[in-house]
């Protein structure tokens, strides 16, 4: 008997594993973000730029929020998308912006396509799954750095003006 059963649960299991995965898959819940390229790498995208800048959200205020997307925006008027490098790190209550359900996600979207890049702290998802029970679902354009700080410092270092609006 308890060998039946063994294989009835085992045929159970290889059924619904696929079932599942297939639901999450469709479903787009089973999709992660990508880590973000490293700063070596990033420059190397945009070779021709007449300004780096990397914009700080580390505020839940959504005015600050827009603020920030404001500047990104302006920025690319300015400069024009192939003349400027611009990456937004969020971390601690700012990641909050790239939340997959945040209002701006149409303009992260419309920033992302002219080459706006948006880079969410790993510390501060981590911290915030442990208060949320869950970790937050994060817009598509967002790409994890292991530590919003470090990625200031990185971009920093590697000649971005760094810019808290």
């Amino acid at each position: 008997m308890k060998h039946a059963h063994a294989i009835g649960k085992t045929l159970r299991n290889a059924l619904l594993a696929p079932m599942l995965l297939a639901a999450l898959v469709i479903g787009g819940t089973a999709q992660a973000n990508d880590p973000a390229d490293p700063v070596d790498q990033v420059i190397k995208e945009k070779p021709f730029a007449d300004a780096r800048v990397v914009l700080q959200i580390s505020d839940p205020n959504p005015f600050k929020q827009t603020l920030v997307l404001n500047v990104a925006h302006n920025l690319l008027k300015f400069y024009g998308p192939d003349r400027v490098d611009i990456e937004v790190v969020a971390f601690g209550p700012g990641l909050r912006l790239l939340f997959a359900d945040n209002a701006q996600a149409g303009r992260i979207a419309t920033l992302a396509d002219q080459g706006v890049r948006f880079s969410a702290c790993k510390n501060t998802i981590t911290n915030m799954g442990k208060k949320l029970g869950h970790e937050p679902e994060l817009n598509p354009n967002a790409r994890i750095v292991p530590a919003g700080i470090v990625r200031l410092i990185q971009l920093n270092q590697a000649g971005y003006f760094v810019a808290k609006p």
